[in-house]
């Protein structure tokens, strides 16, 4: 993302997790770490993906560390793609290696949405997660997990009225239940392209809101 992005190689239950770190301005106080999930693997996904770096920038912006990193099976991270169940298992090791105590934020993308979901129900009960952020989530084509609901005014839900990869229809129907508020994006699709600096102060929005 910038000169001063440094590269990590993390270990997970499928071997060597590759992952990217930012660090915030010197000057700015250290708010914790934002762990971010990039797109499906199988549909060229990335932690370089621009939704994914758009995260990282605001999560930086507003005092945290971002570390992005690649599922197993994409790029030098080990492993075979395994629907999310591995994938939860990646992340929540990366959590422990990269932000062993201390607040964390969870972002996810698309697929990273969906992986980010269960992640966040299994560690909400140790109390370290500030803010979540799910952006496009995949609910039309995976089980989502349910935000807990004392989450919920930490959780920001994102998604482009005009995604045609993930319905709205399908994100509504998983929030409504749960009352769960989603933030549209007029005319917004699932990359929002021409869109991201809009999607990048929404979130820098919620990051600096209360609690």
């Amino acid at each position: 993302m910038n000169a001063q992005t440094e590269r990590l190689t993390l270990t997970g239950l499928a071997g060597a997790v590759e992952a990217l770190r930012d660090a915030p301005a010197a000057d700015a106080p250290p708010r914790g770490v934002a762990i971010i999930a990039h797109p499906h693997p199988l549909f060229g996904g990335t932690m370089d993906n621009k939704v994914v770096q758009t995260l990282a920038r605001a999560f930086v912006q507003c005092g945290y560390t971002a570390v992005r990193f690649n599922f197993r099976g994409v790029g030098a991270s080990a492993g075979e793609h395994d629907a999310g169940v591995g994938e939860a298992q990646d992340m929540l090791s990366v959590v422990r290696q990269v932000a062993p105590e201390g607040p964390i934020a969870l972002a996810g993308f698309s697929f990273g949405a969906f992986v980010t979901s269960h992640v966040l129900a299994g560690l909400w009960s140790e109390g370290r997660v500030e803010k979540a952020v799910l952006v496009g989530t995949a609910a039309s084509r995976f089980t989502v997990a349910p935000v807990p609901p004392e989450a919920h005014d930490r959780t920001l839900v994102v998604h482009g009225e005009a995604d045609d990869t993930v319905l709205l229809s399908a994100v509504m129907d998983w929030a409504r239940p749960q009352i769960l508020p989603v933030t549209v994006v007029p005319g917004g699709g699932h990359f929002f392209h021409g869109q991201l600096p809009l999607l990048k102060s929404l979130v820098v929005r919620h990051l600096r809101s209360l609690p």
